[in-house]
């Protein structure tokens, strides 16, 4: 998880707030996935137009995402798993 500071999240949460906010009133089924890889994508796209087409700006937004990925699914799924099991048992 990124810890980034208190002021910096002042300053980002109701960006953020407002953008998922409108993103689940979207919630049209399938299509909604398609919403969230176009903004992710235009964020990424906008980091990579400030900074210029570096191998190393790729590389960095590739580990974005990848880090991104594995701190979801270690917050989120394994709680979830872990309390299916104890629901249903293991495999």
């Amino acid at each position: 998880m990124p810890y980034i500071t208190e002021k910096q999240r002042k300053e980002l949460d109701p960006l953020i707030n407002a953008l998922s906010d409108m993103l689940v009133e979207h919630d049209n089924g399938p299509e909604v996935k398609g919403e969230y890889n176009y903004v992710i994508t235009r964020l990424i796209h906008g980091y990579i137009k400030s900074t210029g087409l570096r191998y190393h700006h790729f590389n960095d937004m590739i580990g974005v995402l990848e880090c991104i990925k594995l701190e979801f699914y270690r917050k989120k799924v394994t709680p979830y798993e872990e309390n299916k099991i104890l629901e249903n048992g293991d495999v």
